[in-house]
């Protein structure tokens, strides 16, 4: 039954580049449950004899590891996501350790997002996720290897799971999709670029901020259908005005 609960939950490596990584997280997610594993961008081969000698029993976990081109492309089907860093970041978004931002995640499809073994995920990257996580280390030193804070999550998870699997939760609405918010925000961008609030120099920027205000919101179908009808109605308006 634990098991079950977290099979909704993917493992999102974004570049790693270490193979004895890949293998041991592969080894980590078999321990704890954990079946979904994606590799976006792999700068390794997690086939190889390395990563199958550091997977153990957990070699399925690899032979099955989804390998796609964009973190956009990992995030396709979840409607939770969970950016992981080391480090403060000038984001609206605010960091919290596994306990407090982990229970989020376990009663829809969610990802939670571990970044390069160098320097971790972009601000970009960073922007895709509802929550930053991090983990409390001592400040001498606070990055972790990248098995190690899988290693740490996939146990909090399963702890998590242990101790509210036989509860009665309350329903939740349902949230939308992160590809269809993605596709909200790319409409977003076409009217506003339309109508000259933003320009094309800036628009990058200023649409961080939008992405983390709707990203807090947890929208549900019918509010993103409700924004989408806004953004229509404001480009016919516009078509319209100009025939005139």
């Amino acid at each position: 039954m634990k098991d079950a609960a977290l099979s909704n939950i993917r493992i999102v490596l974004v570049e790693p580049a270490g193979a004895l990584n890949v293998g041991s997280i592969a080894r980590v997610m078999k321990n704890m449950g954990l079946q979904q594993l994606f590799l976006v961008n792999p700068q390794c081969d997690p086939h190889s004899d390395q990563s199958q000698q550091m997977a153990v029993h957990g070699k399925d976990i690899l032979q099955q590891a989804q390998v796609v081109n964009s973190l956009t492309e990992a995030l396709t089907g979840c409607q939770q996501a969970v950016a992981t860093t080391a480090r403060s970041r000038n984001l609206s978004m605010p960091l919290q350790p596994p306990r407090q931002v982990l229970p989020q995640v376990i009663s829809v499809p969610s990802a939670i997002i571990f970044g390069r073994e160098d320097n971790g995920l972009t601000n970009e990257e960073l922007t895709q996720a509802q929550y930053a996580l991090y983990i409390p280390t001592a400040s001498q030193y606070c990055s972790l290897n990248l098995a190690t804070a899988v290693a740490i999550c996939a146990y909090e998870l399963r702890q998590l799971v242990a101790d509210t699997v036989e509860e009665t939760k309350p329903s939740q609405p349902e949230t939308v999709t992160l590809e269809a918010l993605e596709g909200y925000y790319q409409h977003l961008e076409q009217v506003l670029l339309e109508i000259g609030f933003l320009y094309p120099h800036t628009s990058s920027a200023r649409m961080k901020k939008f992405r983390q205000i709707f990203n807090r919101a947890n929208l549900t179908p019918e509010e993103l259908a409700l924004l989408r009808g806004i953004l229509r109605q404001t480009q016919w308006a516009i078509h319209h005005y100009h025939r005139d």
